[in-house]
């Protein structure tokens, strides 16, 4: 297949199709009481596809584009990106999708449509939500502007050793939120959480990183801190963890 087939051909939104998604979104978050002065508290849905063997160029840009454009077509999707994971995982998953939604309650009705759940059976799916926070403002909620259209995401899941203690984990993810904070200049967007579903997913904890460049997350994933970081910190009380990466392009380009 074809690198980036899927992501360089979907449709890119028409300028009506952003404008009623940001504002229909807008209106129903702003009846949300839960929401603090200083965030936007939100719900990032991991979805961890095993794509078939067999699978076409065809039937995988379809059945990306079908999860791409469900943020047109279903309330309560507030962001969408997706991508072909770049390099063998332990779990053998094919495609990543980050869906972020307001609130939990809104992943049910999207698994409610007989339509995507069709897709998402059909390639053997496994998805891990978590609650996080960003900044209270239309480009960094709905992961809309120049930023956005193009870079890596980097997805980090962790399952603890149930004998870890409470303050053990705890520091590991402080450990890597002030690593993140100090990468910042070339960090688009982090959002780091403890698991809503940990018994189906198999994972405690989530992070989602997106760099706007490849060599921006070479950096971060293959610098000494990093590798330091983990091994002092999560090594000794993790149980298993899971660490994948897509590449995301300009939605419209056309593969030349």
């Amino acid at each position: 297949m074809a690198r980036h087939l899927v992501a360089l051909s979907r449709k890119a939104p028409t300028s009506e199709d952003l404008s009623i998604i940001v504002h229909d979104s807008l209106e129903y978050i702003d009846g949300q009481s839960d929401l603090v002065n200083y965030g936007r508290k939100i719900v990032e849905h991991i979805i961890l596809l095993r794509a078939k063997p067999n699978i076409s160029d065809a039937e995988e840009k379809d059945m990306l584009d079908y999860l791409y454009t469900s943020q047109y077509q279903m309330r309560g999707i507030l962001a969408v990106s997706l991508g072909r994971i770049e390099d063998p995982n332990t779990e053998n998953f094919t495609h990543a999708v980050l869906m972020r939604f307001q609130q939990k309650d809104d992943i049910a009705k999207f698994h409610s449509s007989p339509y995507y759940y069709k897709i998402l059976d059909e390639h053997g799916s496994v998805s891990v939500d978590f609650e996080s926070e960003v900044e209270d403002d239309i480009i960094p909620l709905f992961r809309r502007g120049e930023d956005f259209n193009y870079g890596v995401e980097f997805m980090l899941l962790i399952s603890f050793l149930e004998s870890a203690s409470g303050d053990s984990v705890e520091d590991a993810l402080a450990s890597l939120q002030r690593f993140i904070s100090q990468c910042s200049s070339f960090i688009v967007q982090a959002t780091i959480g403890c698991c809503l579903n940990h018994m189906d997913s198999g994972y405690s904890h989530a992070a989602v990183i997106r760099f706007p460049s490849f060599d921006d997350f070479k950096i971060f994933r293959e610098g000494m801190e990093y590798k330091d970081m983990w091994a002092s910190t999560f090594q000794p009380i993790v149980e298993k963890s899971l660490e994948l990466h897509f590449t995301v392009d300009p939605v419209g380009n056309q593969l030349m």
